[in-house]
């Protein structure tokens, strides 16, 4: 291992769970074998993507409670759930609720801005104040307020036979801690830091900053937002950040899926070579090759060697056995290169 890295503490994946249109249990089921296949290989964490109105997991929260069930040890987390969706007292119930389930093992990852396509959908997502919604970070601080147990309402005590409480029930007195800010700029970053949340870092970043061809490197770009969200936060260098970067081994790939894992990084590449559209977006390229390759450029990558806990990206479109032979060299390959230790 790279001297100047830190040895992975936690090692995760991510997966967005497609499925069918016509048979939308099966990805689902898929989606939860995975999970629980990634408790079996010791994964610290199983992560869900969030997609409304798409093929993709619409309700993470749902998932991570079924999930919950099946397994007994891996922690779940969603990166992210667009909070521009959301009313942030229900999902503190919700978030609450499977967490009491769980054991305490949800890492809830949000994040805020106006929902996608948002002229098309506010007429039924918000009928009646569309043009009064606030998509500020100021819906993340009442998400934070609600589940750290502050006040809901200044009403409490017994009405008949009912009685009713001015906070968020359940209450999860650890859930508070291990709430995560999904972003890529360096204004996410300060204000995470700043509120005592954990730092979901991405795939994507903001080239802020940067001008011209030739001006930005994407691992430099994330190096600056995870020092700036630690400078930031009461913990310091000790505060969470987690990596998602796509990154796929191919170890105990076949030909055939060795194949289709580089044609899958090829179509993606273009996009990594500079900034893209008027957010100036950077994407990371995908990482495909055998473990020990992989650790190799992993440990000459600025920002991962910043962190110690990564949830690696598995690819939108593979298979269901794509995904277990790549879990599968993870957690026997690449994590102990990168100096990782299974979970028991």
């Amino acid at each position: 291992m790279s001297p100047t890295s830190r040895p992975l503490r936690k090692l995760g994946f991510l997966t967005i769970g497609l499925f069918d249109e016509t048979d939308p249990r099966r990805g689902h089921e898929s989606t939860l074998e995975i999970i629980e296949l990634g408790e079996r290989l010791g994964f610290d964490s199983a992560w869900l993507r969030h997609r409304h109105l798409q093929y993709g997991i619409s309700s993470p929260v749902a998932v991570m409670a079924a999930a919950s069930q099946r397994t007994s040890r891996i922690e779940l987390g969603t990166a992210v759930i667009p909070l521009g969706w959301e009313n942030p007292l229900r999902l503190a119930e919700d978030l609450a609720t499977v967490d009491i389930l769980s054991g305490g093992r949800i890492n809830p990852g949000v994040s805020v801005g106006p929902p996608m396509h948002y002229e098309q959908v506010k007429e039924v997502l918000y009928p009646d104040t569309a043009e009064a919604e606030d998509f500020s970070y100021e819906r993340v601080r009442r998400l934070l307020d609600l589940v750290r147990g502050k006040s809901a309402t200044d009403f409490s005590g017994v009405e008949g036979f009912e009685v009713f409480s001015d906070r968020v029930q359940p209450h999860s007195p650890g859930l508070g801690r291990r709430l995560w800010y999904g972003g890529g700029s360096l204004g996410s970053a300060r204000w995470a830091g700043g509120h005592g949340m954990n730092f979901l870092t991405s795939s994507v970043v903001k080239a802020e900053g940067a001008g011209g061809e030739g001006d930005f490197d994407f691992a430099e770009i994330q190096l600056s937002h995870i020092r700036a969200f630690r400078a930031q936060h009461q913990d310091g260098e000790n505060a969470r950040v987690s990596q998602g970067l796509v990154v796929i081994p191919t170890d105990s790939a076949s030909p055939g899926q060795r194949a289709k894992y580089e044609e899958y990084a090829a179509r993606r590449t273009p996009r990594t070579t500079s900034p893209q559209g008027p957010a100036r977006l950077m994407f990371a390229p995908d990482i495909v090759g055998t473990s020990e390759e992989i650790a190799e450029r992993l440990h000459a990558h600025a920002a991962f060697r910043e962190v110690d806990e990564v949830a690696f990206a598995l690819p939108f479109t593979f298979e269901h056995e794509d995904y277990v032979q790549i879990l599968t060299d993870m957690a026997t390959k690449l994590g102990p290169a990168l100096g990782w230790q299974p979970a028991v």
